[in-house]
């Protein structure tokens, strides 16, 4: 029998509306190399406010990691969501599943809106397509913010004991999870308090609704972003511009660790926020 209720889908619903309610609308670019970018742009930008890019995590689309800041930021900023590549309703046919393409997509992208200078947020997987674009597009960011974002993880990290899986295999299975049980795992690993209870029947709707389109090319990207990494290869940022890298949850030791390894790899700090 069909299914006649999604509770996500109707999440997903309520979430537009907030988006538009903090005064921004939803935007579909063809960048021409058959590339689409969604995006939530201000639906009147502000030309004497400052604009902020919010680039989000591996998940769910951009509403559902950015929804309860937006508000807020959009009093004080023209704010920016994109849905990175494979996320939402971006997509490519190109076969560059790095997050230097991410980068460079979303650049391409804030040309086509007009974008010049622009304050980056980057979360989670977002913080590394951030870092990447400050390294490749230093002239057109103003201040760089990376949040629970290990720019300096290496490959033997893993292995080593640093995150909370032992595999990019089990990496895989909890960040894109296609079972209510990997879910959990998720939230367990994500949240400083998990919700206690969630009825498996909401779990696999989720991912029925979430985390099945465009699987194969998520898991790209997560073996892209982890295979032969190492910090020696770190990009440095060549150019001084406002930083910062913030760290919590259940690896937040380690993870202020990469933070301050990130910062010493940043040439020139003197306009780092103390």
């Amino acid at each position: 029998m069909a299914k006649c209720f999604s509770f996500t889908a109707t999440r997903d619903q309520c979430l537009r509306f907030s988006f538009s309610q903090s005064g921004l609308k939803s935007t579909v670019t063809d960048l021409g190399d058959g590339t689409v970018m969604h995006c939530w742009v201000p639906r009147r930008p502000k030309p004497a406010r400052p604009d902020l890019l919010l680039l989000h995590g591996i998940g769910a689309n951009a509403m559902w990691q950015w929804n309860d800041f937006v508000s807020p930021l959009a009093a004080r900023f023209n704010v920016y969501v994109p849905d990175l590549v494979f996320f939402g309703d971006s997509y490519t046919t190109r076969p560059e599943r790095s997050e230097q393409f991410q980068a460079q997509c979303v650049v391409a992208l804030m040309d086509a809106l007009g974008l010049k200078k622009m304050n980056v947020v980057g979360m989670s997987y977002g913080g590394f397509v951030a870092y990447s674009l400050a390294v490749q597009f230093g002239e057109r960011v103003d201040k760089l913010v990376l949040i629970c974002a290990g720019v300096c993880l290496e490959e033997k990290d893993m292995e080593e004991g640093m995150f909370r899986v032992r595999s990019v295999d089990e990496a895989v299975s909890v960040l894109l999870p296609q079972q209510p049980e990997k879910v959990r795992d998720l939230l367990r690993i994500s949240f400083h308090r998990p919700p206690k209870r969630m009825p498996t029947c909401f779990l696999q709707d989720f991912i029925d609704v979430m985390c099945t389109d465009h699987l194969q090319e998520r898991i790209e990207l997560i073996v892209a972003l982890h295979k032969d990494r190492k910090l020696s290869d770190l990009p440095k940022l060549a150019k001084a511009c406002g930083w910062k890298c913030t760290a919590g949850g259940h690896q937040g030791c380690r993870a202020r660790h990469q933070c301050r390894e990130a910062q010493r790899d940043v040439q020139d700090l003197k306009n780092f926020p103390r």
